[in-house]
């Protein structure tokens, strides 16, 4: 499965992958408003052997196939976590 993958000049960290290169008409307005202008990234074999690093290679075939298009947000640090480090 082919997809185009874009870039969220409005939103920092976040990528729009969509199914067919530049189809901005799938998206809901609302969304598509959101992101603000896209970047296109690049283009991107989806396969299920390929492993992507912060997203299911699966989860985004099906909804790319079911919605044509898929949003990747910002990873959540736990800075919690983090401050405590070892102090427990």
């Amino acid at each position: 499965m082919q997809c185009a993958i874009y870039r969220s000049r409005k939103r920092p960290d976040t990528y729009l992958y969509l199914a067919r290169k530049d189809a901005f008409d799938d998206l809901p307005p609302a969304l598509r408003s959101a992101l603000g202008g896209l970047v296109h990234v690049m283009d991107l074999e989806l396969t299920p052997q390929r492993r992507l690093a912060h997203e299911d290679v699966d989860e985004v075939r099906r909804q790319l196939a079911d919605k044509g298009w898929f949003l990747q947000l910002p990873r959540r640090e736990d800075w919690a976590a983090a401050w405590r480090g070892g102090q427990d």
